[in-house]
């Protein structure tokens, strides 16, 4: 087990092993349906209007129950519509003379599940007050002081949460690490898939453009195919302009990434009033996640000279991840293609 050659093999075929499993359950948990939100808004000292939206999976409703304080109680009955994914319900609140003002909320049931509630409050001479509340913590309380870094925090962390667990937007960023593998060729590349990504992401958010989901995450899946045939096309010495302009490439594909970013702030529903600062923070947090992840790839590599594998294992690690890159991409495809 002391020998590098050995060592060197065992983490690529890790390596390996880590993508395939994170890809195959991609489609399964990491953005298997929109989140639930909860908007609070104070209308008097102590009356608030809720808004509960929860998602429908697979014309179910999610079995998250919303449970105020014992204190509190209805001045309207809820009164609930159904839209295409997700029931909404409406409802005044009473309290008392206190508020909800240090009350905790809680969501009973979330923990069951894999869907986060996006958590919106305005409280009378306080500022709007943001946060996403996670299964493993399915409850939050209603401050009485409101930090105005809220938004940035919830925001920028759903953004790395979003890019860090969208593996097929992983996998893209690591084909073109192996296609611009310069330092010079990696930053030009890399900040060109960020300025695209950043120009369709924005303009989908803001409602300028508009595309339908599943053809969208369809072509995100041949993308990454098409990127796995170039690596292996010039690894076997072939000219092409994904080689010589990676960039390029990086920039077209990158406006399709976008509008696969874009649905998960759309999902959310924001008040139009929201979607401007939610926007920038949410881009900010894509953004390092994708440097996180690219860190990571780096220090990988490092850790493998670190080893000394032989050159010849380097060059068949490159081949076979690209092979099992491109097979997950056919998959994704074929499955999203499906799908339609």
């Amino acid at each position: 087990m002391n020998n590098p050659r050995t060592l060197a093999s065992l983490l690529i075929l890790a390596c390996c092993a880590v993508i395939a499993t994170f890809a195959l359950t991609a489609n399964a948990v990491a953005h298997e349906i929109r989140p639930a939100y909860l908007q609070i808004d104070q209308t008097g000292p102590s009356r608030y209007s809720v808004i509960w939206r929860t998602p429908l999976l697979s014309g179910m409703r999610l079995p998250i129950a919303l449970r105020f304080p014992d204190e509190v109680r209805d001045v309207t009955p809820p009164a609930e519509h159904e839209l295409s994914d997700s029931l909404v319900q409406t409802r005044i609140v009473e309290t008392t003379d206190r508020g909800l003002a240090g009350q905790r909320v809680e969501f009973v049931g979330l923990q069951a599940t894999i869907t986060d509630v996006l958590v919106r409050v305005h409280l009378l001479g306080s500022p709007v007050s943001t946060t996403m509340i996670h299964p493993s913590h399915p409850w939050f309380e209603i401050a009485a002081k409101v930090d105005r870094l809220d938004v940035a925090k919830t925001f920028v962390m759903h953004g790395i949460d979003h890019i860090l667990t969208g593996y097929d937007h992983l996998l893209f960023v690591l084909a073109l690490m192996f296609i611009a593998r310069r330092w010079r060729a990696l930053l030009a590349t890399v900040t060109a898939f960020t300025a695209a990504h950043s120009i369709t992401l924005t303009l989908a958010t803001l409602g300028f453009v508009h595309v339908p989901g599943p053809p969208v995450e369809a072509a995100i899946a041949f993308s990454i195919l098409l990127l796995a045939c170039e690596i292996i096309r010039i690894r076997r010495g072939q000219s092409s302009l994904t080689a010589e302009r990676p960039w390029l490439m990086a920039f077209a594909f990158g406006l399709l990434h976008g509008l696969g970013f874009a649905s998960a702030l759309a999902n959310l529903a924001l008040p139009s009033g929201d979607i401007p600062l939610a926007l920038l923070f949410f881009n900010i947090g894509v953004e390092l996640g994708q440097l996180m992840f690219i860190a990571a790839i780096i220090a990988f590599v490092r850790l493998l000279k670190m080893v000394r594998y032989p050159p010849y294992v380097g060059r068949n690690s490159v081949i076979v991840t690209s092979y099992v890159i491109g097979a997950l991409a056919a998959f994704w495809f074929v499955e999203r293609l499906a799908a339609f």
